[in-house]
């Protein structure tokens, strides 16, 4: 599954780079008898719109049917990440510092498993978050089974 999902990537590279768009996140899965490819796309300065969706999902699309890496018959989905996107790699994690997150971890720190604060940072793969008490918690990504940012009004 991993060696597809890179093999994806590897076509929607160039098509997200003459775009000027970078890939968030791709999932592939399989949602009870179907498959899903699903593709998240951003633009860093001014966001993503309804026409750069549709520009990587044809495009995409003609690249995949070409290249037949998937043997089995999907659905393709390209969107933005969103306001409360998931934090995912090393580098959102950079880009994202000083935003509020919520963090949920998959075994209980301190007791509890979800916390909620501003994201200080992340050094040597521990994710730094300074809750709404003001207490800095220092979370291995291992530790992390989702992180999101939490829209702000």
């Amino acid at each position: 599954m991993a060696d597809m999902a890179d093999q994806i990537r590897q076509l929607l590279d160039p098509i997200l780079e003459s775009l000027g768009l970078s890939l968030w996140d791709l999932e592939l899965q399989k949602h009870g008898p179907k498959w899903l490819l699903r593709i998240f796309i951003d633009r860093e300065e001014s966001g993503v719109t309804l026409s750069d969706c549709e520009s990587v999902s044809r495009d995409l699309s003609a690249a995949l049917d070409v290249e037949d890496i998937i043997p089995h018959a999907y659905t393709l989905e390209v969107s933005s990440p969103g306001l409360d996107r998931t934090l995912t790699t090393p580098g959102h994690f950079v880009r994202f510092t000083g935003s509020t997150i919520k963090v949920k971890t998959y075994q209980q720190i301190n007791g509890q498993k979800v916390f909620k604060g501003k994201l200080l940072g992340l050094v040597n793969e521990i994710v730094k978050v300074e809750l709404e008490t003001g207490t800095v918690m220092e979370i291995p990504l291992s530790a992390i089974a989702k992180t999101s940012l939490e829209v702000e009004f």
